[in-house]
């Protein structure tokens, strides 16, 4: 559904942030993409879904293609038309709207009233907590109800691609296992999802594919559950140790240690 190809952007004409990542999400899967801050990931995104003008970065190399057609050159509401929507990072609700009227603006770009009102009963089903609260002003909502109403925005388009950035963070754990649990309620009905996370292991743990990326570009992907086992990945982005002494060290203490030869290819 999404290849990215051997993309290189750059940052006000000098700054090379993504240098050649190439990665795929394929129809049907929820594709997980890992890194410590600064790899990357957020400029990806800006390359996926047309941001990257607002903060000066242009697609200097490669190319973003999605079901077959190319994708880098378009403005953000045509790519939100052609079916990828984006929760941002922070949730972003439109704080002094109700949650009715958050989940209105995201259905916005829908010319099909039938559609929109679908989508809306979708949204109220997968979010039980947003229909108790459809009334309420969404600034007095608990940080992970809103953290449910940017998600649930997300899909009033019924989106192809789902892309969540960081929709876990500084979340209790308990919602954390909530929000997991919505993203492959998602993905069984049929979207795609793009799981940008630094928690990896609630990423991996529902993702088919994981990549992880390092100074903008990816250094390791596989199926997810490999991933998961990988004695380096479980050191450098678990803070776990094959010595079992369960200390957690910085990324920037071991990214040197002990590097595979293949990291560096």
């Amino acid at each position: 559904m999404l290849e990215i190809a051997n993309l290189e952007v750059v940052y006000n004409e000098v700054i090379l942030v993504l240098r050649g990542l190439s990665l795929t999400v394929p129809d049907g899967e929820i594709v997980a993409l890992l890194g410590s801050n600064g790899a990357g990931k957020t400029t990806t995104l800006r390359a996926i879904t047309g941001l990257l003008d607002v903060h000066d970065g242009k697609v200097t190399k490669g190319s973003v293609t999605f079901d077959g057609e190319r994708i880098d050159s378009l403005d953000p509401g045509a790519i939100v038309r052609r079916g990828i929507k984006q929760v941002m990072e922070g949730r972003r609700v439109f704080a002094e709207m109700t949650v009715d009227e958050n989940l209105t603006a995201g259905g916005y770009t829908s010319r099909n009233r039938a559609d929109v009102a679908t989508a809306y009963e979708r949204v109220m089903t997968l979010f039980p907590r947003l229909a108790e609260r459809r009334k309420q002003v969404s600034g007095y909502l608990s940080g992970g109800e809103q953290q449910m109403l940017a998600m649930a925005r997300g899909l009033m388009t019924d989106p192809q691609l789902l892309v969540l950035d960081e929709p876990s963070l500084g979340l209790a754990p308990m919602l954390v296992r909530q929000i997991r649990d919505i993203i492959v309620d998602i993905n069984k009905q049929g979207t795609s999802v793009l799981l940008i996370e630094q928690n990896a292991a609630m990423a991996l743990s529902i993702a088919t594919t994981g990549y992880i990326m390092e100074t903008g570009k990816v250094v390791m992907d596989g199926p997810a559950a490999k991933l998961l086992r990988d004695e380096d990945v479980r050191e450098f982005y678990l803070g776990l140790h094959s010595d079992g002494d369960g200390g957690r060290k910085s990324f920037r203490d071991v990214k040197h240690y002990k590097r595979r030869k293949r990291w560096l290819s």
